[in-house]
C-alpha cells in the first residue's frame, strides 16, 4: 500500500522539521517547502494527496498559494495552519479553496486526525456512486465537485461537496447540526460548528438563483433542506 503524500508548507525551520519528522515516523511521505513561490511547482511535481499550508510565508502567502493550486486541481484537500483565528480569515481561507483550519500551536494528534478526516471525506465523495443529483434548476455532480445550472458550472471544495451531498440525502427533511458535523467534519466541536456556518452560508449563496431551493435553519435543531 502506497504512503499518503503530504505537501507541507512552513517557513519556521524548527517547527517544520519537527512536524515533518513526526509525520514520517507515522508512515506519511512528506515534502516540505519553505518559500511560497516554490509551492505550486512542488505541488505539480509531487501530486500530493493533501496539502498543509501555513498562511504567513515569504514571497507568497498561503491564500494566494491555495488559489493557484485550485486553478490546477479542485479536489486535493488543503488545511491551513495559522495563528489567525478571526472570522474574516476563516472566510477568506474557504473562499480561496481551503478545506480546514488548524490553529497554532497544535498537536500532532490533531493534525493527523484532520488529515485522515479530509482524506476519508474525499474518498467518500469519489465512491458515492451518485453521478448526478437533480436540485431544482441545478444539477449536482458529487464526483466532479460541480454544481451546474444551464451554462454555468460552480466548482466546489471537497467539504462543500460533502456537505451538499449529506443535505441531498436528507432532501425535504430536517438534519441535525450534530449529524452534519459528525458526517462531514468527524466531530462536533465549537470550532467546526463555526466552520459549518460559513459553509452553509456559501451553499445558500450558490443556490440562491433558484427560489425553490432553501436551506432553512431550525433553531436549536439543525437544517431543513427544502427543494421544490
Amino acid at each position: 500500500m502506497s504512503k499518503v503524500k503530504i505537501l507541507y508548507v512552513e517557513d519556521e525551520p524548527f517547527l517544520g522539521r519537527i512536524v515533518k519528522e513526526s509525520l514520517e515516523v507515522r508512515d506519511f511521505e512528506v515534502r516540505m517547502v519553505t518559500d511560497g513561490k516554490l509551492v505550486l511547482s512542488a505541488f505539480l511535481e509531487m501530486k500530493p494527496d493533501i496539502c498543509v499550508l501555513d498562511i504567513m510565508l515569504p514571497n507568497q502567502d498561503g491564500y494566494t498559494i491555495a488559489k493557484n493550486i485550485r486553478q490546477h486541481n479542485i479536489s486535493t484537500p488543503i488545511i491551513f495552519v495559522t495563528a489567525k483565528t478571526q472570522t474574516d480569515d476563516l472566510v477568506k481561507g474557504f473562499e480561496v479553496g481551503g478545506n480546514d483550519y488548524l490553529r497554532k500551536p497544535f498537536s500532532m494528534e490533531e493534525l493527523i486526525v484532520r488529515v485522515n478526516n479530509l482524506l476519508q471525506l474525499t474518498q467518500k465523495i469519489a465512491s458515492s456512486g451518485k453521478e448526478r443529483i437533480s436540485l431544482g434548476q441545478f444539477e449536482f455532480v458529487p464526483q466532479r465537485y460541480e454544481l451546474r445550472k444551464e451554462n454555468m458550472t460552480k466548482k466546489l471544495s471537497a467539504r462543500e461537496a460533502m456537505l451538499l451531498q449529506v443535505l441531498c440525502e436528507n432532501k425535504n427533511a430536517v438534519v441535525s447540526r450534530k449529524d452534519l458535523l459528525m458526517k462531514v467534519w468527524g466531530d462536533d466541536s465549537f470550532f467546526n460548528s463555526r466552520n459549518m456556518d460559513v459553509y452553509i452560508t456559501k451553499l445558500r449563496d450558490y443556490l440562491k438563483e433558484d427560489p425553490t431551493i432553501e436551506i432553512i435553519t431550525i433553531k436549536g435543531v439543525g437544517y431543513h433542506f427544502a427543494v421544490g
